[in-house]
């Protein structure tokens, strides 16, 4: 069997009579006879070559096949009120947000972001990380909603953007505690043949920090550069090297003990953007985080 060769209607017959359990309740549901909706699941289960539901007494009972079945048929139709929901401006129901974030973005950043939404059961999260243009490319054929990223993306009247900012955070020096606390360095003077760990080329900080180390003539020795946010979290926790990261990424291993701000500057920034299209339909749970406006620390 064809996907085309699937009748929608009968599966929506279907979908009812297992939600409702019964198939009169489902006919006066759907202005019918029960005779009608018989026969569109009969006819379903015939293009099925599987039976959906058995008879014990007078109840209708899933099958293994029918649970399968109504299991796809909720995923279909839930999305289905979900679409007509957010055309409509309704804000009933489930609500679907796709958030794709840059691999190199902070995920404790990420969490913080979403932070508000992990307790509304209306709200189903999608989160996705990659690179900035593939997301971008997914954002503008409208697979995402919103795009986090820490660098802006250039705009035309062909790929039109809005590319929010919604804050800053001061780059800081950490090490472990037990080497390094308590102790004082600045940044970069001080840093010159020191063990460091270091964002990897593509993050848009690197370039900052090796200008910075350029200008005041200093050469930490670098031992790793890293992408991916987690894996730098790991590696300023285990390592006993000094790391360049936003606080944020070591939140959790700062407030334990475990990590300590060795130094900072001010003169590094990370900067937090969200990257959205212009929109008929507005997404009601992303305007409410776009309105926070903030760098959660």
């Amino acid at each position: 069997m064809r996907l085309e060769q699937l009748n929608f209607h009968h599966l929506f017959y279907f979908w009812r009579v297992a939600k409702l359990g019964h198939l009169t309740r489902a006919a006066e549901e759907l202005h019918t006879s029960q005779s009608a909706v018989s026969a569109q699941i009969r006819q379903l289960e015939e293009r099925l070559e599987e039976a959906l539901f058995s008879r014990e007494g007078r109840r209708l009972v899933l099958t293994d096949t029918g649970q399968l079945v109504l299991a796809y048929a909720d995923h279909i139709f839930g999305l289905g009120q979900e679409m007509l929901g957010r055309l409509q401006g309704s804000t009933a129901g489930i609500t679907r947000l796709r958030v794709g974030s840059v691999a190199t973005l902070s995920r404790n950043y990420q969490e913080n972001w979403i932070r508000p939404l992990l307790a509304d059961p209306s709200v189903v999260l999608t989160l996705e990380s990659g690179l900035l243009e593939g997301l971008v490319q997914r954002l503008v054929q409208h697979q995402l909603d919103v795009v986090l990223a820490n660098e802006t993306v250039p705009t035309d009247t062909e790929r039109p953007l809005h590319c929010r900012f919604l804050g800053s955070q001061s780059i800081s020096l950490v090490g472990p505690s037990r080497h390094w606390a308590p102790m004082s360095l600045r940044m970069p003077h001080d840093l010159h043949g020191l063990d460091i760990a270091l964002p990897g080329p593509r993050h848009a900080l690197r370039a900052q920090f090796d200008a910075m180390c350029t200008s005041a003539g200093v050469t930490p020795r670098l031992r790793a550069e890293v992408d991916d946010m987690a894996m730098l979290r790991l590696i300023a926790r285990d390592s006993g090297w000094l790391t360049v990261l936003p606080e944020v990424v070591v939140q959790d291993e700062l407030r334990a003990g475990t990590l300590v701000t060795v130094g900072q500057s001010d003169a590094l920034q990370e900067r937090f953007y969200a990257i959205t299209t212009p929109r008929r339909h507005r997404v009601e749970v992303l305007e409410r985080l776009l309105e926070g406006d903030t760098v959660h620390p």
